[in-house]
């Protein structure tokens, strides 16, 4: 027999009492209506609110088009974003990780949507992602047309959120990347922000080890906490690769995310070429102290970490390339080039000089 007391109370449970509060997500709601409205572009068709996002591709622009769809999250850098209550910029990482997967494609991204999964929903962080979102968006001239916000009870820890963003672009059927990458293309990096959003358990378990916390100076950007410093958020590529490529300089790109250059750079190549980089560049700050912090081998960093290359064009003009994208603002590394491979082998990244991790 059950010794259990049955609830005897006369009033009935609510949604409140299991742990969602519908009023706080409706707040959150209302509170990004500004941001995401900011983010608004030709094609757009109604507004947040509805079952569904529509949009109009003929009223974008496009002719004969091609849909390229692409998601990815923000990884273990959501850990750094909770302990240090900076939740401003990862709602860029989120936009800028699955944007700048996009434009390595030819694609001009048209629309995102986001999912924010939580315990209970705090509607001041929630709207400060949400913010960085529509920042992201903004910047890439994508527009946030919708998203879902899931509170679930007992699934996250206290204050601990996760995120997934979706995107999709467009791009004329004849002007898809890669086209036709040769062997004589050149590579030309683009610098990375910082860490961007790959590699954070190894952050993480470098910091633990070292003693360190988040509310430390950063030994590699002194006027920074390690928190602010970690945090600066993923760099958005999409203007300047959609550039180049609409004026027919490109032949091809790779973002540099899980992987590094190795396990990126080969995904775009042919079949019978390989990518020779030999010519180095020296690694940013944060991760030459990384390296040196954590005893972490050159190989690895560049198997884990963009290490301060954030973007390979293919170029096959790469003088009128590397003056274009001066005139851009960017400060372009010049890398190597594709050659042939032996024996029509897979596509394999050829680094005859790896760059120097040695901090200071």
């Amino acid at each position: 027999m059950s010794n259990s007391t049955p609830d005897t109370r006369t009033e009935g449970l609510t949604y409140r009492e299991a742990g969602v509060d519908i009023e706080a997500g409706d707040a959150l709601v209302e509170a990004i209506k500004p941001a995401a409205k900011a983010t608004t572009r030709s094609g757009v068709m109604g507004g947040l609110g509805g079952f569904g996002a529509l949009f109009d591709l003929k009223a974008a622009g496009f002719t004969d088009p091609v849909l390229v769809s692409c998601t990815d999250g923000v990884g273990t850098k959501l850990n750094l974003a909770i302990d240090s209550g900076l939740h401003d910029t990862v709602g860029i990482d989120l936009v800028a990780m699955c944007v700048n997967d996009l434009v390595v494609q030819g694609a001009e991204p048209l629309f995102f949507l986001d999912y924010f999964a939580t315990g209970k929903l705090a509607v001041e962080d929630a709207t400060k992602v949400v913010r960085g979102i529509a920042e992201g968006c903004r910047l890439s001239g994508c527009a946030l047309v919708g998203g879902e916000t899931a509170e679930m009870p007992g699934m996250y820890a206290a204050g601990h959120y996760d995120l997934a963003g979706f995107s999709v672009g467009a791009a004329e059927r004849n002007s898809l990347l890669p086209g036709t990458i040769s062997p004589g293309d050149a590579l030309i990096g683009l610098p990375a922000s910082g860490v961007h959003s790959n590699g954070f358990s190894l952050v993480r378990r470098i910091l633990e080890t070292a003693g360190l916390k988040l509310s430390d100076a950063a030994p590699f950007a002194p006027d920074q906490t390690l928190a602010e410093a970690l945090m600066t958020p993923t760099r958005l590529y999409v203007q300047q690769v959609l550039t180049l490529h609409r004026e027919g300089l490109l032949s091809g790109a790779a973002h540099i995310t899980g992987g590094g250059l190795p396990g990126n750079l080969p995904r775009v190549l042919p079949q019978g070429t390989k990518a020779v980089i030999d010519q180095t560049w020296t690694p940013l700050p944060v991760f030459r102290w990384l390296a040196a912090t954590g005893n972490v081998a050159p190989e690895e960093m560049l198997r884990v970490f963009n290490s301060g290359i954030g973007m390979i064009l293919i170029t096959p003009k790469p003088e009128e390339t590397l003056a274009r994208l001066k005139t851009l603002g960017e400060t372009p590394i010049p890398l190597g080039r594709i050659e042939i491979a032996t024996n029509g082998a897979a596509p394999i990244l050829d680094m005859t000089t790896l760059p120097d991790f040695a901090w200071p």
